[in-house]
């Protein structure tokens, strides 16, 4: 099987349709979303009719329970804050209710899938370090966990010695005496200095997985941004990928 997995939408329709046109050429590619459909961008409610519409499967982030006021949002930066509350206005009970059903954490085709560690999901942790991915090592089962919440991605893999070390290119074949946590950033706001979607593609049978970047309309979703009077910052940084 092929899986074509992405993450932290975060409410940009622009950068899921260009996701979504590399998807409609890739052949027998089951899409996973793995959480943050919505908070930043100016679009929550039309990307989550999207992942809706295409029986997507997806998880829940840390936005999404925010959006729905499942989780305190005092720790959140001003600029956060604000497009969670912004989001939370115009959503509906039907968007609401779409992302209360959604799990934290789920497991498919050898794969363990979560929007941000597999320890303690819903702490909302990040994997930063590589003595961060190391306890999560621990945590699954699987030989692969795909994760998103850092918008960075990035390749750790695990030798069988349990030394971790971090991939040097965005392509790799799978052994099967390794490990692996991938980050496959973020479609809809990535911080990696590459503006540009992000999404990853993991082919089973063939042992491979690999992190591709799109173009989609930057200037269009900031237009956008503007109109819905969201922080300058946040409009700002799509351009520059922080």
């Amino acid at each position: 099987m092929r899986y074509f997995i992405f993450s932290d939408i975060h409410g940009n329709l622009e950068a899921l349709e260009s996701v979504f046109e590399v998807l409609s050429r890739e052949k027998d590619c089951i899409p996973v979303c793995l959480g943050d459909i919505v908070g930043y961008g100016p679009n929550p409610r039309e990307c989550i009719r999207a992942i809706r519409d295409r029986n997507i499967l997806s998880l829940v982030g840390n936005h999404d329970h925010a959006a729905i006021e499942e989780i305190d949002i005092s720790y959140f930066n001003p600029y956060a804050k604000e497009a969670v509350l912004w989001t939370r206005s115009i959503l509906t009970e039907s968007d609401f209710t779409y992302l209360r059903s959604l799990p934290v954490i789920r497991k498919l085709g050898g794969m363990t899938l979560v929007h941000a560690t597999p320890c303690n999901p819903e702490a909302w942790n990040y994997m930063f370090t590589l003595f961060d991915a190391q306890s999560n090592f621990k945590c699954f089962d699987t030989q692969l966990c795909f994760v998103g919440h850092s918008h960075h991605p990035i390749i750790i893999v695990q030798n069988p010695n349990g030394e971790c070390w971090v991939h040097p290119h965005t392509t790799t074949g799978i052994t099967s005496d390794q490990r692996m946590i991938i980050n496959v950033g973020s479609v809809g706001q990535p911080r990696d200095g590459n503006p540009d979607a992000a999404y990853a593609i993991y082919d089973d049978e063939q042992g491979t997985v690999e992190i591709f970047r799109v173009k989609y309309e930057i200037r269009k979703t900031q237009e956008k941004m503007k109109r819905h009077g969201l922080p300058d910052y946040l409009i700002e940084r799509l351009e520059l990928g922080r």
